[in-house]
């Protein structure tokens, strides 16, 4: 390492649906992304990634990076508390032992809950600010589906959050964090940060930054930013499959040394929210209306997102409710991706071209309806590794999803099934196995707004479903217990 400037450099990352009976583990970070020292420069320099924005602006003759530790998992139950222990203990170990340092930059969700810590992201935060002191700046990015907690805008320096989802500007992002970090050691900027948090809950259904009425928000943005003094603006959208206290909309502003400002700008941005709060809520068609549109639709792929299967959020990956409507309603052409180890190592026993029956999907628990029954011939076996080369959503390049087959049924459909719960950002999961997405009818895909990116382009429409399951639209399918109260549209509410 050579540079001026000692930074350090780390990240824990994992969105946390609590409503997930089943705990996430030290091994669920392990078989996803867990790196440390040299590894972590390897992982993540170049990548689409906050880090690999972090590492853009490092390894200068003015500052270098000091990696730490850099843990993420694919988003699952809540973090046991004993992997939350020894992810921190180890990070905070790297980072006592590369002291002295001259800053820090962490990459952090913000919707991240231990079995011990429901503010998991600000307890890690409080242990580093602590092992380092208060005079060393420390810049975190955190992402756009936050719940943001008063304690870690006062822990942190500075925060930046994600600006689009799909999240497409996480490397610009790592690089505004570093930016900011490194004119705080020049003596460029004095970093100070308020926080509002008015009684908000933004449907996931109305999070699309790129349309209305979110887009709105995010102008709001720009306008902030462009005041004298403001060094960066954030919105967190939140993420109420995480029952916390912090769960809700949330508003920050860093300005350079004006406590004042900061205020001021960050209750802008969330008036701003509050008065255009009746269209940040609503409903979506049910899975008959949304397969019956398909059906009708002159040209395909008509892409259905499953909403309540959001993979991206936690989900299942293996609901079947909407591909037994689509098989209920006779559509044929449809693909849908399904995690099934068991169905797709019953197909790599049988071999390609075999004919095969078997039931798959439904089987995680008994909120994503029942297994569906097929038949049909093994088309191809793969290892389930693909690259993805473009900048999507979660800025992954390298992608496993486990031993794959893909299986086309005797009544037209083309059914994946994966060893490994993936998340559909990226049409490499498909393409790498011979499949043609653009050429299907109808296409079931298990997100909201994140895989947008991926199969916008060949879409002739996209339309979200109300579907059940672990992350379903309404909120109020949901026993909140710890959440804030009242909290609109939950409950009326008054603001400020």
């Amino acid at each position: 390492m050579s540079g001026k400037w000692r930074i350090g450099v780390g990240g824990f990352l994992h969105e946390s649906n609590t409503f997930l009976g089943v705990p996430t583990t030290y091994e669920h970070f392990q078989a996803a992304s867990l790196t440390r020292g040299p590894d972590l420069l390897a992982r993540w320099t170049g990548a689409h990634h906050e880090l690999g924005g972090f590492l853009d602006l490092l390894g200068t003759p003015e500052a270098g990076a000091v990696p730490l530790l850099a843990a993420l998992a694919i988003p699952s139950g809540t973090v046991s508390g004993a992997a939350f222990e020894r992810i921190a203990s180890e990070l905070l170990e790297d980072l006592r032992r590369a002291m002295p340092l001259d800053g820090v930059l962490l990459a952090l969700h913000g919707a991240t809950v231990s079995q011990t810590h429901p503010d998991a992201d600000g307890e890690l935060l409080r242990r580093v600010r602590e092992a380092v002191g208060a005079e060393i700046p420390i810049v975190v990015t955190l992402d756009l589906h936050a719940n943001v907690s008063p304690r870690l805008i006062s822990l942190a320096s500075a925060a930046v959050a994600y600006r689009t989802n799909p999240h497409l500007d996480q490397r610009e992002r790592g690089r505004e964090a570093a930016s900011l970090l490194l004119r705080t050691l020049r003596g460029e900027a004095r970093p100070v940060q308020a926080l509002e948090t008015p009684p908000l809950l933004i449907q996931i259904s109305r999070q699309h930054t790129a349309g209305e009425p979110a887009r709105q928000l995010y102008d709001g943005i720009a306008e902030v930013m462009a005041w004298p003094g403001i060094l960066s603006a954030s919105i967190a959208m939140g993420f109420y499959y995480a029952d916390v206290a912090e769960m809700g909309a949330s508003f920050w502003a860093v300005a350079d040394g004006d406590d004042a400002l900061a205020r001021r700008a960050a209750r802008h941005l969330a008036q701003r929210a509050w008065e255009m709060r009746g269209a940040l809520t609503g409903s979506l068609p049910t899975p008959e209306e949304a397969v019956r549109h398909a059906r009708l639709a002159a040209r395909g792929p008509v892409v259905l997102m499953d909403v309540g299967d959001n993979v991206g959020a936690g989900g299942p990956a293996d609901s079947t409710i909407l591909f037994h409507e689509v098989l209920r309603q006779g559509v044929r052409d449809a693909l849908v991706i399904l995690y099934d180890p068991e169905a797709a190592a019953a197909c790599a026993a049988s071999g390609p071209g075999a004919t095969v029956r078997f039931e798959a999907g439904g089987k995680t628990d008994g909120r994503h309806g029942e297994p569906v029954r097929l038949e049909g011939a093994v088309r191809i076996l793969t290892e389930g590794r693909f690259v993805e080369r473009q900048v999507r959503h979660g800025g992954w390049g390298a992608c496993d999803q486990g031993l794959t087959a893909v299986v086309e049924t005797s009544d037209g459909h083309t059914v994946m099934l994966t060893s490994r719960r993936m998340a559909p950002m990226s049409l490499e999961q498909v393409l790498h196995a011979g499949v043609e997405p653009s050429r299907k009818k109808l296409i079931i895909v298990k997100g909201v707004v994140a895989p947008r990116a991926a199969y916008a382009p060949i879409a002739s429409e996209i339309l979200l479903v109300d579907t059940p399951g672990v992350t379903a639209d309404n909120p109020r399918h949901f026993p909140h217990v710890s959440r804030r109260r009242p909290l609109y549209p939950l409950e009326e509410a008054v603001w400020p």
